[in-house]
């Protein structure tokens, strides 16, 4: 099986210096063999880059347990947040018709603290029997600790105890934590979180693989996919066409360019949580020490009429990457008409995938001549592979992109200053100084 992922950056070659941009890829590279080596910041956490060697021989328990699951329940409620769901749910919302029938029903539950959100999901539930696939290494995030409680009291009302129990699946840490020691007093089935593995890059894991194969998913294309790409970026392949070495040479070459602002975009709209998904991992992994690329994310040709007109006119310190999907899974065309009153008569006759694909092109065209510089990325289709190979593309690009900024891409230090401030606020015991200066400032500013 063989890469079928491109990078095309001829998009940018007005805006930047080619030798600054050779110069940044030899840099890339050497950054790439520091990652292989473990010589870099957070070198704890690169045990995904060992992931699709290691993937296939788990594939079995995760089909088992799906299949169990799926047996003794139509729904299955994934609790999660951040990298604990956004990996799984950006596979399934890609794979899944939206209009079609689930055999079985994969909810996400714990990415939020809106409690409308869980009183319609609770009534929901109310009326089907469930299972409940917990993901957390420490089992006290708040949200999915939250949102695991009240479900676990509500499936245990509707099951009871004993019956409860083989409806639950832990994906925790090996040996500590709450929510691992809550797994072994209560007999819930687990599988591990690997500790050299972050959540944001865990989709290759447990984490990712079991909703998958919930939802009725091939895990085994899925893993051969990022095996593919991980054999075609490997030794022998430290040059600047590398592709996740062109790609992070070239957003970074803009970034020193004053380019801050990268956005995502497809044409699909079954990629808009793939584009939640790479906005974690590059925010997360970058935006520290006052550095980093902004992630963000639109989807055209929708969001064309909305948001197009900043984007073609607006301040210019945005680029974009664009995900161009080569091959639809079906095919529509354009069906003539009798008067042409509606003024798209000259269309009649292409596929709707041929008419996307020339909004992609004039869009890309018209953007590169108003300033804005423009990375393509190839998918060859929606699938099981080719979102294996993506996404392992994305990961490896990620961590060298992170080097080349100066920053430890494994790491989030920053996210845990609202944590503390939150439960100061909400009255944790051990808080209650911190808890007093903020009630101030509440009062000061409003």
């Amino acid at each position: 099986m063989k890469n079928n992922i491109s990078v095309k950056i001829n998009g940018i070659g007005s805006f930047v210096n080619i030798d600054e941009l050779n110069s940044l890829k030899a840099s890339a590279v050497e950054q790439l063999r520091i990652l292989r080596e473990g010589k870099g910041p957070g070198s704890e956490f690169t045990g995904w880059l060992r992931l699709p060697d290691e993937t296939l021989s788990i594939t079995d328990d995760m089909r088992a347990c799906a299949a169990r699951l799926r047996a003794q329940a139509p729904v299955t409620v994934v609790v999660g947040i951040g990298g604990s769901y956004l990996g799984s749910k950006a596979l399934i919302e890609a794979l899944t018709d939206p209009f079609g029938h689930e055999e079985h029903r994969v909810l996400f539950a714990g990415q939020t603290l809106s409690e409308d959100y869980h009183a319609t999901l609770l009534r929901f539930l109310d009326t089907t029997l469930y299972n409940i696939v917990v993901i957390s290494k420490s089992g006290t995030t708040t949200e999915p600790a939250i949102a695991f409680r009240i479900l676990r009291d509500h499936l245990k009302n509707k099951t009871g105890e004993k019956g409860m129990r083989p409806h639950i699946v832990a994906i925790t840490d090996a040996r500590r934590g709450a929510l691992h020691q809550l797994a072994v007093d209560d007999g819930y089935q687990t599988f591990v979180i690997p500790d050299d593995v972050g959540g944001r890059y865990s989709v290759l894991t447990p984490v990712g693989l079991l909703p998958l194969a919930l939802a009725g998913y091939d895990i085994d294309a899925f893993a051969r996919g990022m095996m593919a790409m991980a054999l075609s970026l490997r030794e022998g392949n430290d040059t600047g066409s590398n592709i996740a070495v062109a790609y992070a040479a070239a957003r970074n070459s803009l970034y020193r360019k004053g380019y801050t602002t990268e956005i995502l975009i497809s044409y699909e709209p079954s990629l808009v949580f793939l584009a939640e998904w790479w906005k974690q991992l590059y925010g997360e992994s970058e935006g520290k020490e006052s550095k980093g690329i902004f992630p963000a994310s639109v989807n055209f040709t929708t969001d064309l009429h909305s948001m197009g007109q900043y984007i073609q006119q607006g301040e210019r310190k945005l680029f974009e990457t664009v995900i161009h999907v080569e091959r639809p899974r079906h095919s529509l065309v354009v069906p003539g008409s009798s008067d042409g009153s509606d003024g798209v008569g000259f269309i009649a006759g292409k596929t709707l995938t041929e008419v996307n694909h020339k909004a992609e092109d004039g869009t890309r065209i018209a953007h590169i001549e108003g300033g804005v510089p423009v990375i393509t990325i190839g998918l060859p289709r929606i699938d099981e592979q080719s979102l294996g190979q993506l996404m392992y593309f994305f990961e490896l690009a990620c961590a060298i992109s992170g080097y080349l900024i100066g920053v430890n891409p494994f790491d989030q230090p920053g996210v845990e200053s609202y944590k503390k401030n939150m439960f100061a606020l909400l009255g944790k015991p051990g808080f209650e100084a911190e808890r007093e200066r903020l009630e101030k400032q509440l009062k000061v500013k409003g």
